[in-house]
């Protein structure tokens, strides 16, 4: 375990650098909104993964760093949009004041819209030193998962629901796609990108779903117990707002007992991968003991 940590933790450092250079020089308002959130610090846990999965298949991940801040940058928007009022309505994001509250909503909307697609700017400009049907398919994939394929879906199931109890598959289904595309996206883009063979493409698909899931149990337990200090945002916001949780479904021992079924079933997925394995099984116990 202390080994994927400190790879995921190389990789975070190597994306500050990358992300701080795109920042230099930039002046307007919009893009102070932009920089705002993105440079607000996080886990940087999808384009570290993605970062990890090309270097499974003998690429030199620094290469791709264009691509891994793309990631970032769909993640960023995403929880933009996600604090703004007519969503989830939260005042803060990893200690600070929401982009809406700093900027206004028509800025922090309009930020979001930016950042999504400054990303795939970014990731398409590959094309001048990747093969090209390799960009071509990874940004096929990163287009599906981010949006009708995968978060932005899942986001508006959770919207239909948030004012319903759901059941156990209901909730299931919306964390497949809201949570669990954009951690497969990673996984998925890496191997593309690596070259590696499409049944491990497929393989590792599977396994950011399931471990999506387990990502998102864990987020429930940290709501449940957790504070402000670890986590920068209001705690408790579920349940104030009677939304179904894991935790408001199986209880707090159920829902861990259920993080660890879904790590056991992503580490399946990837038992007959064509490379070494071992880092990315190790991965699941990093996201079930996360503090933040």
């Amino acid at each position: 375990m202390a080994d994927v940590k400190e790879i995921l933790a190389n990789k975070r450092i190597l994306l500050e650098a990358y992300l701080t250079d795109l920042a230099r020089g930039k002046g307007t308002l919009l893009q102070e909104a932009m920089s705002y959130t993105l440079s607000n610090g996080g886990k940087r846990l999808r384009p570290s993964l993605f970062l990890l999965t090309a270097d499974l298949y003998a690429k030199d991940s620094e290469n791709l760093l264009p691509f891994a801040a793309g990631l970032e940058m769909i993640h960023t928007y995403s929880l933009i949009h996600d604090d703004l009022p007519a969503m989830d309505n939260d005042d803060y994001r990893r200690g600070k004041p929401s982009n809406h509250k700093v900027y206004g909503e028509g800025q922090a909307i309009l930020a979001g819209d930016a950042l999504l697609s400054e990303a795939f700017y970014l990731m398409a400009s590959l094309k001048a030193t990747e093969p090209a049907e390799r960009v071509l398919a990874a940004l096929s994939y990163a287009a599906d998962y981010a949006g009708l394929g995968g978060m932005v879906y899942g986001q508006s199931l959770d919207l239909l629901g948030a004012d319903k109890a759901q059941t156990a598959e209901a909730l299931k289904k919306i964390h497949y796609y809201k949570t669990g595309a954009l951690l497969s996206l990673s996984f998925v883009c890496g191997a593309i990108l690596g070259g590696a063979p499409q049944r491990d493409v497929d393989a590792l698909d599977r396994f950011g779903r399931s471990l999506g899931l387990a990502f998102q149990i864990a987020d429930d337990i940290l709501d449940h117990e957790g504070t402000f200090a670890e986590l920068g945002k209001p705690i408790g916001s579920d349940e104030a707002n009677d939304k179904t949780t894991y935790i408001s479904l199986l209880g707090l021992a159920g829902a861990q007992k259920a993080g660890k079924q879904a790590i056991a079933e992503a580490n399946g997925e990837i038992a007959s991968l064509s490379v070494d394995s071992v880092v990315l099984r190790d991965l699941g116990q990093v996201i079930l003991n996360r503090k933040k």
